[in-house]
């Protein structure tokens, strides 16, 4: 994270978070995504794993946040919504290797939630995702 722009809040012997930060400090221009799901660019689904449309979406989310000027490294919140928060937890080292080769090393503040359905029957995730791009 920019030290000047960006920063990741931890109070004192708090532990660091695993994946996520607890807050992000920012200031510069907002980025706010709708909730993005795990189809491609012809909003068709490329796999029927939550692990593969997780990592779609952040695929998404990185592409929409490219359209000005935006990277990963800009992300400072992300709400995630998932319709199986079992076979979330059975993915999550496919989902953290995504996040590396996809988002890298950068972790925004993040929020999980186990839903009942989404909007589109196929969908398994869906992300909000909050970026600041220094000015």
């Amino acid at each position: 994270m920019d030290g000047r722009s960006m920063k990741a809040l931890l109070p004192p012997g708090w532990p660091r978070p695993k994946g996520y930060s607890n807050a992000i400090s920012a200031k510069g221009r907002l980025i706010v995504t709708a909730g993005v799901v795990g189809w491609d660019e012809h909003e068709q689904f490329v796999s029927d794993t939550l692990a593969a449309q997780f990592a779609q979406v952040l695929r998404n989310i990185v592409a929409i946040l490219a359209e000005d000027g935006a990277g990963p490294e800009h992300i400072v919140r992300m709400t995630c919504y998932v319709t199986d928060i079992l076979a979330y937890r059975a993915s999550l080292a496919e989902i953290g290797a995504a996040w590396k080769d996809i988002i890298g090393k950068h972790y925004p503040a993040m929020a999980l939630v186990a839903v009942s359905s989404l909007v589109d029957p196929q969908a398994m995730v869906e992300i909000e995702a909050t970026a600041v791009v220094p000015e």
